[in-house]
């Protein structure tokens, strides 16, 4: 390929792209376009919410946003945003509905969407301070502001990630590390878990590069909480055997039951046989601001990392996880890396950046989403919210044995199983078949689970639009569920 260096032919290429790529850039005409449009979409969208199904079963489903093709054409803001109307947001479930009481629910404040507006417009950067002072000043006074909620000392510190599954990565890895859990060390290491423990952790134990290491589960007691019994009696016998007790996972609301694990006797446990203390309180975590259930957290001031997702019990937008290590160096040791490139990113400042902290450099400002909700409502408006769930769990668990269903154990937080047992018919099809029939209907949606061989259906009180109302149509649907499965062949 020959190189050409006249340098005329070389301008007038360079006026001739930059033509066609300032399409890119929108003048202010433009914007106001595209605003205009996008505003229209989604004020449509939560203006209908509260008359919306929570789950649309579209013969389709979504099958006609294949029709419009990547190409080198480009197409009108109003052709795009109806094929989003029609193919993305009308088909499914609609995670935006107070009506989503299945899987636990992630957020969707109004103000979190705006932050992320004004991260995106601005491309603010949060890895580096030397980048984004401001960002990383915001993002470090937000962890330290979750460290303060579990009660951890100065020198702890995060990182805002992805979510939990990135958040318990980051916390296995800086175990394994400060643990000096080399390769050949791996067979010989104990890890100990419930059944309950979410499948994330697992796969970050793999990831980790620690399948090899032992994994023992603990028995639960008959609230699906680890029991300390069983797991002193294990730590034991695997110290016997030559084995080396490395970490214990406990869970601080599980993703099933809601089940939070007896925390402070977990981390006496773990301070007795110097064990890496670690607690997934992804979903359940931010209840501690609640006084109703922050007893059950005594003792997590203890472990040695936490996960805490802002998307669940913060109500922002998915994406919003976070993990906290009470030894900020561990932290460091093990994700920090130098490059030539980045030489000029050492500012000498006093402030982490998050960049030193976990697998990511390159990484979306998160800070902003958190941070405006926060400062808008004040923590007592997100503690009132909490309590509400509480509450309409405990609600439901008393009305639903009403209408003839059993339940399991009473909510510890704000998830809880139910099932009913039909005269005459298999149990565990009944209930999948209920779950159907409440999803079809679409009021509201739930799901199931199944622990021990046994089909359950499951609460989960979590979106900050669910209300006393979302909980009497739940139980109206699943009264005509019950009914209408009862007298069908």
């Amino acid at each position: 390929m020959s190189i050409d260096r006249d340098l005329d032919r070389i301008i007038s290429k360079i006026n001739t792209y930059e033509f066609i790529s300032r399409q890119l850039e929108p003048d202010q005409h433009g914007r106001k376009i595209l605003q205009d449009e996008v505003i229209h979409l989604t004020e449509s969208f939560l203006q209908g919410l509260p008359n919306r199904k929570a789950y649309q079963a579209i013969p389709s489903m979504g099958l006609g946003m294949r029709d419009l093709s990547i190409d080198s054409e480009p197409k009108s803001i109003e052709t795009l945003s109806k094929h989003i109307q029609s193919h993305m947001i009308e088909p499914g479930l609609c995670p935006a509905s107070g009506g989503h009481i299945a899987y636990i629910p992630g957020g969707g404040l109004y103000p979190a969407a705006l932050g992320d507006y004004i991260a995106d417009v601005t491309n603010e950067y949060a890895g580096v301070f030397y980048a984004g002072p401001g960002a990383v000043r915001m993002e470090n006074m937000l962890l330290e502001w979750l460290c303060s909620l579990f009660s951890y000392p100065k020198g702890a510190s995060g990182n805002l990630t992805s979510g939990g599954s990135m958040a318990n990565l980051i916390a296995i890895v800086t175990a394994r590390d400060a643990r000096k859990i080399s390769a050949r060390k791996i067979p010989d290491q104990v890890i100990y878990m419930t059944r309950q423990t979410h499948h994330c952790v697992k796969k970050s134990i793999n990831i980790a590069g620690l399948r090899e290491a032992n994994i023992s589960y603990i028995d639960m007691d008959d609230a699906y909480r680890m029991s300390p019994t069983h797991l002193s009696t294990c730590i034991e016998v695997d110290i016997q055997k030559g084995l080396q007790p490395c970490m214990v996972i406990a869970s601080a609301g599980t993703t099933d039951t809601g089940a939070v694990d007896p925390l402070n006797e977990i981390s006496q446990i773990c301070k007795k046989y110097n064990i890496w203390f670690h607690v997934d309180a992804a979903y359940g975590g931010f209840f501690i601001m609640a006084e109703e259930t922050e007893h059950l957290f005594n003792g997590i001031d203890q472990a040695d990392s936490i996960v805490v997702d802002p998307h669940k019990g913060l109500f922002l937008p998915y994406g919003s996880g976070a993990i906290l290590v009470r030894n900020k160096s561990l932290l460091y040791q093990s994700h920090h890396m130098q490059a030539s490139y980045l030489q000029d990113t050492e500012s000498g400042s006093h402030e982490d950046s998050p960049a030193d902290l976990s697998p990511e450099l390159t990484k979306p400002f998160r800070g902003l989403r958190m941070w405006l909700p926060l400062q808008l409502f004040g923590t007592n408006a997100f503690k009132a919210c909490l309590k509400e769930k509480i509450w309409l769990c405990r609600y439901f668990y008393e009305k639903v044995q009403e209408i003839g269903f059993e339940v399991g154990p009473y909510p510890a937080l704000s998830v809880m199983l139910y099932r009913f047992i039909p005269k005459n018919k298999d149990a565990n099809s009944f209930n999948l078949a209920i779950q159907e029939f409440v999803k079809n209907d679409g009021t509201v949606f739930i799901s199931s689970t199944t622990i021990d061989s046994v089909v359950y259906l499951r609460l989960a009180v979590l979106s900050f639009r669910t209300r006393f109302s979302t909980i009497k149509k739940c139980l109206h649907s699943l009264e005509k569920a019950v009914h209408y499965l009862s007298y069908s062949e």
